[in-house]
């Protein structure tokens, strides 16, 4: 059995299609987490969860400055962004890198704060942008592992639709 181990150690992110290549410091995109709610029964030991739905997802975007062309997508809460963060999967073995591979992540956004700067003399300005997501497409090296949209009750793991007949049992397939 061979070992590859996979790095990533940067990536770019577009707003709307245009690249904001160096202009932010760092990306969060969130998680996807799953709603848990306690089920006992009788005759049951034990207590356990059972899966509910899924959380909101949130991220955030720390930029280096202040910058015109994103500040007008930051600004409103009324407008979702498109936001594709791309990414170099560097695949190692024991004769060094191997290949590079692609990690896409796609997802339509809403920010949620606009900060306007904190300021310091001789210390750079930061500017956080925190946002919610309602959609999330991830593909690894041209393979989709995940896509998940909230508001068309769309959720599939490499390609396999989850939710197919909790669509057809409430009327929406």
């Amino acid at each position: 059995m061979s070992f590859s181990a996979h790095r990533i150690s940067n990536a770019n992110i577009y707003l709307d299609g245009a690249s904001f290549f160096g202009k932010a410091e760092e990306i969060d995109l969130g998680s996807v987490k799953a709603v848990m709610s306690d089920f006992q029964g009788l005759g049951m030991i034990g207590l356990i969860e059972l899966p509910d739905g899924f959380d909101k997802m949130e991220g955030k975007i720390n930029w280096n400055s202040l910058y015109g062309d994103a500040a007008t997508k930051l600004a409103t809460p009324f407008k979702s962004v498109a936001l594709q963060c791309r990414s170099n999967v560097q695949v190692f073995d024991s004769t060094g890198l191997v290949k590079e591979i692609p990690l896409v992540t796609m997802m339509t956004i809403t920010f949620k704060e606009y900060k306007l700067g904190s300021h310091k003399p001789r210390d750079p300005a930061k500017y956080e942008s925190p946002f919610s997501a309602t959609y999330v497409r991830q593909v690894l090296d041209g393979n989709e592992v995940l896509l998940l949209d909230y508001l068309a009750n769309i959720f599939k793991v490499n390609g396999e639709d989850q939710l197919a007949t909790y669509r057809k049992n409430i009327g929406q397939a």
